[in-house]
């Protein structure tokens, strides 16, 4: 397989072999943005692109704005792992994986470049209105697989996207004081978070137990949408950002 371009025209073509058939959908309605976690963005695309990796993706937006096409899109990409959104699991199958080259949380989450982010968003807005994917459906790693990942990380800046149409934010609330909930928590009013976080997408058992697992859904949900402070604690702040989230979408504002 070498034409110019598979699917987007900026894209350099460079297959990598780790992919296979889309289960159960031949359509992504999932847009999944991580960052590489390694010291260069050549390491990672050959990485990306060895069959011992067992890891792929769709596309890989360098520093300098350069874009390699992995996979096609068509194809089921392997880089979202053990995950869930919305009660589906096979988050691969229902995603375009978009690596961002970055060294991410142990190279000290140095910034995004603008001439990267500016590409990227070229390219996320090519993908949201070539597959018709809503902005609720633009996503971190994180929000699908809570705990186990952490990127894009929380300097990720989300609001820039979402500016030029692509993803859904609203403006974090402040950080301040008033009531919050913890691990140790339990009761009507964790049961509570639990299904405003489940409403979301968030793969989240409700069960009332403030546990370990909530706090890291929470920290998940902070890094994304309210990264001032990520702590895992439903503070006035996490939940006033994520009743307004859940209030603009459409389900709900309709």
């Amino acid at each position: 397989m070498s034409p110019l371009h598979w699917d987007y025209p900026r894209a350099r073509v460079i297959p990598s072999p780790n992919h296979g058939e889309r289960v159960g959908t031949d359509r992504p309605d999932i847009l999944l943005l991580h960052y590489t976690g390694m010291p260069s963005a050549e390491g990672a695309r050959d990485w990306l692109c060895t069959p011992e990796s067992q890891v792929s993706c769709h596309y890989l937006v360098y520093e300098d704005g350069r874009i390699d096409q992995l996979v096609p899109e068509t194809r089921r990409a392997w880089h979202a792992g053990k995950s869930m959104w919305q009660g589906q699991s096979d988050i691969n199958s229902r995603s375009i994986g978009i690596e961002i080259a970055n060294a991410g949380h142990p190279g000290g989450l140095p910034p995004y470049p603008d001439r990267q982010i500016a590409a990227l968003i070229e390219l996320c807005q090519f993908c949201v209105e070539r597959w018709s994917i809503s902005p609720e459906k633009v996503l971190a790693h994180s929000d699908v697989a809570p705990i186990r990942k952490v990127d894009p990380g929380e300097v990720f800046p989300w609001k820039n996207l979402y500016d030029k149409g692509v993803g859904h934010w609203v403006a974090p609330a402040p950080v301040s004081g008033g009531r919050f909930f913890q691990e140790g928590d339990v009761g009507q009013p964790v049961e509570a978070i639990q299904s405003m976080l489940s409403l979301y997408g968030y793969g989240i058992e409700i069960d009332g137990q403030f546990g370990p697992k909530t706090a890291g859904v929470v920290e998940a949900f902070q890094r994304h949408f309210r990264p001032e402070r990520i702590d895992g604690i439903a503070d006035i702040s996490t939940l006033d950002t994520l009743h307004r989230l859940l209030a603009a979408l459409p389900k709900f504002s309709s």
